[in-house]
């Protein structure tokens, strides 16, 4: 079989899957969507959220806890950790087949320590200690305070998951935090072909508070409607050519991938449409192209199963890309400040996800113990 998923890895994308829970691993869903291509798995707080306090899945295994005087968050980990690493080991032979390039699965730091470096540090490095297998990716916020973290755990041969990228900008000094660890543990005689890091731009978002301010800023007319819903894969287009740039195979990486060190590569986040009159498959059609990562929900991974285009179209037209920034500036749109507020934005909703799942899982917790 030949279908949308491998097409688009013989064009040099991976297909990972944005979703994971105790369901999709014991119903054997992760092993079908394994079956037809896919070949990883991101998580994150709002993920875990639905999955723990959305069904009956958990259930059984919070009364074990509740049983054993397990508390808050330890009962997270305790139900998060085993799903992580149950998934770990089904995606591993994926990460055998694919000499460590795919076959990873993401856990997060917990978000609310996105702006404490050495808080970041300490929980990125227990996770990866804990968890203990080597298609792990612990995924650390791209704020400020999360490149020195990055640098430091990348220098120590923890595997990372850069998340909620949104500025081209703060994208620069993440592929130099990654290379720079890469020297340090290189230079600690540690061997860059073991470790793992990717970047994740989360791209409808930037569409979805783009739209919204032109919408706001301006009466409808046809300059603005030429504007809407492109922002976000224009931005992707000018993030993959500066990596491109900058993992040249001559360039300042060269020293590294002599040694095996892989390219820090792109992953499309996020990339729902969250506005119906877009096409569902927006985001995997436009966005196409060699050492990239598209992580998609189950039901995005249906649509382009489906109706999905394989084009490659990453490289298209960036003379336009940099045409829809221009036209914004003029109409008062600047996309720096648009990819602040994302950011901020984004740490704050996970962290919302984070304090609504462990409210809601004490809730459930008390349910479970007056049902006996």
């Amino acid at each position: 079989m030949n279908n949308t998923i491998h097409k688009l890895y013989e064009q040099g994308q991976s297909v990972w899957c944005d979703n994971i829970s105790r369901g999709m691993i014991q119903s054997g869903q992760l092993q079908r969507w394994i079956d037809l291509g896919v070949v990883g798995v991101t998580s994150n707080p709002t993920i875990f959220m639905k999955a723990i306090t959305g069904g009956t899945d958990y259930d059984a295994p919070i009364r074990r806890l509740l049983s054993k005087g397990r508390e808050g968050m330890d009962i997270y980990e305790d139900l998060v950790l085993p799903d992580i690493a149950d998934a770990a080991d089904i995606l591993h032979p994926v990460y055998e087949r694919t000499n460590g390039v795919d076959g990873y699965i993401s856990i997060e730091v917990n978000p609310k320590l996105a702006y404490d470096t050495n808080a970041t540090l300490a929980e990125a490095r227990r996770l990866f200690k804990e968890l203990n297998r080597p298609n792990i990716l612990i995924k650390v916020p791209a704020t400020k305070e999360g490149i020195p973290a990055i640098e430091n755990l990348i220098g120590e041969g923890v595997n990372v998951n850069v998340t909620l990228i949104f500025s081209i900008a703060m994208y620069e000094k993440i592929m130099r935090a990654y290379t720079s660890g890469l020297k340090r543990f290189d230079a600690g005689g540690g061997d860059p072909s073991k470790v793992a890091s990717v970047a994740s731009f989360f791209v409808s978002r930037i569409d979805t508070l783009v739209d919204r301010l032109l919408r706001e800023k301006h009466p409808p007319h046809a300059d603005i409607e030429d504007l809407l819903g492109v922002a976000a894969i224009a931005n992707a287009k000018l993030a993959y050519a500066r990596f491109e740039q900058f993992f040249n195979p001559a360039g300042e990486f060269a020293t590294l991938a002599d040694k095996g060190a892989r390219v820090q590569r792109p992953v499309w986040a996020s990339t729902s449409t969250k506005d119906p009159n877009y096409p569902v498959t927006k985001y995997v059609d436009g966005l196409v192209g060699p050492n990239t990562v598209n992580t998609l929900p189950p039901h995005t991974i249906d649509a382009a199963l489906h109706q999905g285009r394989t084009e490659m179209t990453i490289r298209n037209d960036l003379p336009g890309a940099h045409a829809v920034f221009e036209q914004l500036e003029k109409l008062g749109i600047h996309i720096e400040a648009v990819t602040e507020k994302l950011l901020v934005d984004g740490v704050d909703l996970f962290a919302k996800s984070f304090d609504d799942l462990l409210a809601n899982l004490a809730q459930k917790q008390e349910t479970l113990r007056a049902a006996g």
